[in-house]
């Protein structure tokens, strides 16, 4: 491969709504420590979704290649490479750039290092039929689990992380998530493979047809909130406290707030949703019921591993999720489709 080779990419090229389009780029070339990689399949996120719309709460460095959930095939090694050679499948986690000598990343938390810069919004991610990546964020996939399942590894595994390791789930629990996007709809999921006993999807009346996939996928009850109570509703179950534990996958300020109602006393809230609004309410039911509130952000390459392995072994089965498969030149209906709700999640084929 040649340093003159091009190919098409999906470039957030301005800070303003709709300045995302399909652009002719170079075909990148893996340094040191780097592998090139062919793209088998990219997600579309509700944070490309947010870029694309200059509705996100983070810094963007434009212009930049959109995509950070990914999986392919390896193409070259760079320099120095061990472990994986051309030809590999593999999938790739978003820290694209950490400090080594960070604390955090000696400690393993690389996903909190606060120079970290990942995939799609720091550098340029794979939404492009090439995209160049540190071997370290490399993971073999299973043999027999397809690109466009693959390519939902990322988003299984933010869901992993604020469930089964920022959270605390036990046999019998009572959770509520709020927020059927994707993200809340692999946290019911994830609950229910802690062992939780009842597990409520919160969303809105436009929320219906996910809610019901929520069902399908593990949800025990749903929650339309405009005519439903989502804390009455969860004192129905269990002791009558409350839930042990709430998902906050919203991001809206106002998920926050019914967050707090719905949990009990002594409980917990994961706010896992962003959202770039102030709080504007009182914090005060966070201190007298005595909540412990806990956020989390991204995944570490033990998540990864074990993520795989559900994957591999259909425990954990994001298919249901996948709307749309589509040739990359179709990102902007793929991209307005999950805007407006008719898909739940796309997956592009570079």
């Amino acid at each position: 491969m040649t340093g003159s080779a091009r190919m098409p990419a999906v470039v957030h090229y301005a800070l303003e709504a709709g300045k995302v389009e399909l652009r002719d780029v170079p075909v990148p070339s893996p340094g040191p420590g780097e592998v090139l990689l062919r793209v088998g399949g990219v997600s579309v996120c509700g944070s490309d979704v947010h870029q694309y719309h200059n509705t996100q709460s983070w810094p963007v460095s434009v212009p930049v290649i959109l995509g950070h959930e990914f999986c392919g095939e390896v193409a070259a090694v760079g320099p120095g490479v061990t472990g994986f050679a051309e030809g590999d499948r593999v999938a790739s986690e978003t820290a694209a750039e950490i400090d080594p000598d960070s604390p955090l990343t000696r400690a393993g938390q690389y996903n909190l290092d606060p120079r970290r810069r990942g995939f799609g919004y720091g550098i340029d991610g794979a939404m492009a039929r090439f995209v160049k990546v540190p071997a370290r964020c490399l993971h073999r996939l299973p043999d027999g689990l397809p690109f466009e399942l693959a390519a939902l590894t990322e988003p299984c595994c933010v869901a992993y992380q604020a469930v089964a390791v920022n959270s605390r789930v036990r046999p019998g629990d009572v959770v509520a998530v709020i927020g059927p996007g994707p993200i809340g709809l692999l946290c019911a999921l994830t609950a229910r493979l802690c062992g939780a006993g009842a597990v409520v999807l919160a969303g809105l009346a436009r929320d219906r047809p996910r809610l019901e996939l929520g069902r399908r996928m593990g949800a025990t009850h749903t929650v339309e909130m405009e005519t439903q109570d989502l804390s009455q509703i969860v004192r129905s179950l269990g002791d009558g406290q409350g839930a042990d534990l709430v998902v906050d996958a919203a991001g809206a300020s106002a998920a926050l707030q019914q967050a707090l109602a719905a949990a009990r006393p002594g409980g917990q809230v994961t706010k896992v949703g962003w959202g770039p609004q102030p709080v504007g309410f009182s914090l005060d039911p966070l201190v007298q019921k005595a909540v412990t509130l806990q956020g989390s952000f991204s995944h570490t390459w033990v998540v990864w591993d074990r993520v795989l392995r559900l994957l591999a072994s259909r425990q954990l089965d994001p298919r249901p999720l996948v709307s749309r498969v589509a040739p990359l030149q179709d990102w902007r209906a793929c991209f307005d489709g999950m805007a407006e709700g008719t898909l739940v999640k796309a997956v592009l084929v570079p």
